[in-house]
């Protein structure tokens, strides 16, 4: 028999209903459920983000600083809410903090900016597409005006074209102001397609979406052509103050740096970082953002030198970080929170947000690295990151 979850057609976010929900999950499984009734946050600010909302899944967060950066948006000191299970990290994040306060901080730039979606054009033979993207080259200026009429805010920037025999996608590349801006680049996509669509000769087939527009997965085009933020975290740091702090030397983290380079292009790997993956989901998962674009933000790009002095110059490029600082998950309260804590929650602030997520990134590359040349990595985390019942 089929036994649906409790639901309401006058309104489903109530604390009844989470009761109601939580009583028939425990009556299926056989599974007293005593922490996910407790929360504090008014049910009914989440309609648009949530179905069925049974509770909240509570993840540890702590604060990693002071963090010092020098950005064009993001300029003083922060300190960083980071939510994670992983034992280790934020005492890792804060150490790399340690280490780039002393050395005057970390130079931030957003050098890009583009949310995509990408849809595909099937004609009945490749001389059709070829006459298409030729015609959409010299319509641009019409179809930026109807995909702009669906938003206020969205901007279309350009429009790349890619072809396989009869086939032609259209990467649409949005301007989405503080929003992460996939729904609104949906929305304006689809109205540009109503309106290209009536007009084209030997078109057989046309659909939204066919993988080319890599949301929520990583590609190489993305590293290329950027999705979301292109944003640069950067610093010089004396040699002195990695032996002192980090216990190992410029020389030797700039060796392991050759090797990692290495490694990654043996493994076919998408970045020659070591983990940007962990700060980025941990501040995603503090702040509201979407979680499901750390499959695209985690990816990094390291350049690294040896200065004339003997001291360390060190840099993570993140081509495809995808940030908001309205909408979404972010003006949930606990989200809102820790935006404020930032001082990123609401407009105009994205960019600076995008900075701080990057100067994070870069100092946990950093305290990583130099916990593998000094060989205190898995001892840091036998001692910190083990939940030993």
């Amino acid at each position: 028999m089929n036994k649906k979850l409790p639901r309401s057609r006058e309104n489903d976010y109530t604390n009844e209903m989470v009761d109601a929900r939580l009583t028939f999950i425990a009556e299926q499984t056989g599974v007293e459920l005593h922490h996910l009734r407790h929360f504090s946050i008014d049910p009914g600010v989440l309609p648009g983000n949530i179905e069925h909302f049974s509770g909240v899944a509570q993840v540890p967060l702590g604060f990693a600083g002071p963090l010092l950066v020098n950005g064009e948006h993001a300029q003083g000191v922060f300190y960083v809410p980071l939510a994670t299970t992983e034992g280790t990290l934020v005492g890792s994040y804060n150490r790399g903090m340690k280490l780039l306060y002393e050395a005057g901080g970390v130079t931030t730039t957003v050098i890009d900016d583009a949310i995509q979606r990408a849809p595909v054009f099937v004609f009945e033979n490749a001389r059709y597409a070829a006459q298409f993207g030729r015609w959409v080259t010299e319509q641009f200026d019409a179809i930026k005006a109807v995909a702009e009429s669906t938003t206020s805010v969205g901007k279309l920037r350009d429009i790349e074209q890619y072809a396989a025999g009869k086939i032609r996608w259209l990467r649409f590349n949005y301007t989405t102001g503080d929003a992460a801006g996939q729904n609104m680049v949906s929305a304006a996509t689809q109205e540009a397609c109503k309106w290209i669509v009536p007009q084209l000769e030997g078109l057989e087939h046309f659909s939204m979406a066919a993988n080319l527009g890599t949301d929520k997965k990583h590609s190489t085009l993305n590293t290329l052509q950027t999705r979301g933020k292109r944003v640069v975290a950067e610093a010089t740091i004396p040699n002195e103050l990695i032996k002192r702090i980090m216990h190992a030397d410029a020389a030797a983290l700039h060796y392991r740096q050759r090797l990692c380079n290495v490694g990654a292009f043996i493994s076919g790997s998408a970045s020659n970082a070591l983990h940007v993956a962990n700060g980025v989901t941990a501040i995603f998962i503090a702040t509201g953002q979407d979680v499901a674009n750390v499959a695209e933000s985690s990816a990094g790009i390291v350049h690294e030198e040896l200065t004339p002095t003997g001291d360390y110059y060190f840099s993570v490029t993140i081509p495809s970080l995808i940030v908001a600082t309205y909408g979404g998950g972010t003006g949930l309260p606990t989200q809102r929170e820790c935006l404020e804590t930032l001082g990123c929650y609401g407009k105009g602030k994205v960019n600076k947000l995008a900075e701080i997520v990057a100067a994070t990134v870069l100092c946990g590359e950093l305290s990583l690295g130099s916990a593998i040349v000094a060989n205190e990595w898995v001892a840091s985390h036998d001692k910190y990151g083990r939940n030993r019942p």
